[in-house]
């Protein structure tokens, strides 16, 4: 009895439980699984990189204040965020990953880093 691949129908060689004839179809497979879950997830993940990214150039000795435009004409999505911490006063930092925001008056932002250890 011949086994086919799972993802192109070949005929499989080795071992008796194998699925696939290969690394790709193994791949290609699994993609089309995933594909429509995952998609979501990703593209989110991706603007949360990009932000975490943007703030940690923006920021490199670990608190900084600037003007938000500067923020948003680097790619910067307001929308994602990982997480918000809000102070005894009312203050909102907003947090992707360890690196954080606050917005101030007149268009201002406030950039912090969080310590890995909190």
């Amino acid at each position: 009895m011949t086994k086919e691949c799972m993802e192109c129908g070949r005929e499989i060689y080795g071992r008796a439980d194998k699925r696939f004839c290969g690394d790709a179809c193994r791949s290609a497979y699994n993609n089309k699984l995933t594909g429509g879950t995952d998609k979501l997830v990703r593209s989110v993940n991706r603007k949360l990189r990009k932000n975490r990214e943007i703030l940690s150039r923006l920021n490199p000795e670990g608190k900084t204040t600037l003007h938000r435009e500067q923020l948003l004409k680097g790619g910067f999505d307001m929308e994602y965020v990982t997480n918000t911490y809000t102070t005894k006063d009312g203050r909102t930092y907003r947090f992707c990953y360890e690196q954080g925001y606050l917005e101030l008056d007149k268009g201002f932002v406030l950039l912090v880093r969080r310590d890995p250890r909190d």
